[in-house]
């Protein structure tokens, strides 16, 4: 690799990717702390595990600048197996869910993401957008003066700074003087505020490396199974995903097989240093990118600023209001909304903002961006097959020797099917001679085949004579491969 190419995926910028990746740091530290509380685990295990995830997913990751931490889409599904089972069968499950997830890259499987699409994608991100700040709420339910003040201070600070005519506004991002600026009014005047440490217990030592403490059984394995192909699958599709956003926004490619493999090593990295498996996060991701971060670096010091303020820094962190990270969680969630998507719902086709509406709507019921996802594909799917399904045209003509013509345009396959068998007149056509022409037609799978057959036998039972003529090749290997032996 040459030095043009290694620093242009690893620091374009050295400043702003270790400022963005800062911004990117306190931006996790507050979501990190909340999903270790979903999965039943303490503070210090989802953030090392988003330490761990964040250094090795820099290195062996397709997308650089993304940020992988300890995740709320793996926490929900990891939550019942610490619950029946404890931490150790938790970090069992993801080595599992890591070697499923190194298998899914090394199969090429990424290419999976072409089939989600747009309006999923926009769903998602507009979902995501909404679960952020509504996971901000609980922080101002019961708030006092002082903490609505400080939120619409922070709330200048991020959005004012940027616009003044000075360049320390410009090199330093707003939401890392945001911090500055609100930790100390707080200290200065002794304001009433929660703070980090208020948020759980911090860790006060480094990650230790060792083995889950399981059995090494297939009783073991029958526990962890359908819990790290859960993770894995949720992990994969959620970096793909952001993965796929951080492409629209910087206009530049990502190995998402890559991408799969990074995130498998990683999950078994931070499940080695007792640590819950993560995955992409988008909010973050988006912060990182909008502050200057386009490289892996501002991934890579994400992850070694995540352990300096835990370990070094901790008795600072611990006094940072709660409502300075609030604020960038809410600039966060602004930035991540699609408002373009508002202004196109009605002009868009109705069946896509269908697509994409359903998609928010399960996310939000569910709480779980997986499961919105995959309503939004299969509804992409079947309206797709719908519309497809609807382009077939069977047109007959008779000539003067009294042969009956049809003539196929289109695609024939499971949806289509029966409105092909539907097309022919068996009864009109009775003891004639009959021609098939399919030239402008294909048959794509079994059902077509057999509703091929099906017609031409209804033809035949009828008394007439039948020729099928212009199979393109592909329809015809099919054909002579499927058709049922008479």
């Amino acid at each position: 690799m040459s030095l043009s190419r290694l620093r242009a995926e690893w620091c374009p910028s050295i400043p702003r990717e270790l400022l963005a990746g800062a911004v990117a740091t306190f931006a996790l530290i507050p979501e990190v702390i909340a999903f270790s509380f979903v999965a039943g685990v303490d503070p210090s295990v989802g953030l090392f595990a988003s330490f761990v995830i964040s250094i090795v997913i820099a290195f062996t990751g397709g997308r650089p600048a993304m940020v992988s931490a300890a995740a709320g889409s793996v926490a929900l599904v990891a939550a019942p197996l610490v619950q029946s089972h404890g931490l150790p069968y938790l970090l069992a499950a993801g080595l599992l869910a890591g070697l499923v997830q190194i298998g899914f890259g090394l199969l090429r499987l990424g290419v999976l993401m072409r089939f989600v699409s747009s309006s999923v994608r926009t769903g998602f991100v507009n979902a995501l957008a909404v679960l952020i700040f509504a996971a901000q709420l609980p922080h101002l339910d019961g708030a006092n003066g002082a903490t609505w003040a400080m939120l619409a201070l922070g709330l200048m600070l991020i959005y004012g700074l940027p616009r003044l005519p000075f360049r320390l506004f410009t090199v330093l991002p707003s939401p890392l003087i945001c911090i500055l600026v609100l930790t100390g009014l707080s200290l200065a005047l002794g304001l009433p505020l929660a703070t980090v440490a208020d948020l759980g217990k911090l860790p006060d030592t480094l990650p230790q490396f060792g083995w889950p403490g399981v059995p090494l059984t297939l009783e073991t394995l029958r526990l962890i199974a359908l819990p790290a192909l859960a993770i894995a699958m949720v992990g994969l599709l959620e970096s793909m995903m952001t993965a796929s956003v951080v492409d629209e926004m910087t206009d530049t490619p990502s190995s998402k097989n890559r991408e799969c493999t990074g995130l498998g090593l990683s999950n078994i990295a931070a499940s080695l240093f007792g640590g819950i498996a993560g995955c992409g996060m988008i909010g973050q991701t988006v912060s990182n990118v909008k502050y200057g971060g386009r490289g892996r670096l501002s991934t890579l010091f994400a992850g070694l600023f995540l352990l300096i303020l835990m370990v070094l820094l901790k008795p600072w962190v611990a006094q940072v209001p709660v409502i300075a990270l609030v604020a960038i969680m809410v600039m966060v969630s602004a930035a991540t909304f699609d408002w373009g998507s508002l202004r196109t719902l009605l002009r868009h086709p109705r069946l896509s903002s269908a697509v994409m509406l359903a998609t928010v709507a399960v996310t939000l019921a569910t709480h779980n961006l997986a499961a919105g996802v995959a309503v939004g594909v299969v509804m992409s799917g079947v309206f797709f097959a719908f519309k497809v399904a609807h382009m077939l045209d069977v047109r007959t003509e008779d000539d003067a020797t009294g042969l009956r013509s049809w003539t196929v345009t289109g695609q024939v396959f499971f949806a289509s099917a029966d409105a092909f068998i539907e097309a022919f007149d068996v009864l009109g056509a009775e003891g004639r001679a009959v021609r098939i022409d399919v030239e402008r037609a294909h048959f794509w799978d079994v059902t077509a085949v057999a509703a091929l057959d099906k017609v031409v036998q209804r033809l035949r039972h009828h008394g007439c004579t039948v020729e099928v003529v212009g199979l393109n090749a592909a329809s015809a290997v099919l054909i002579d491969r499927l058709a049922p032996q008479r």
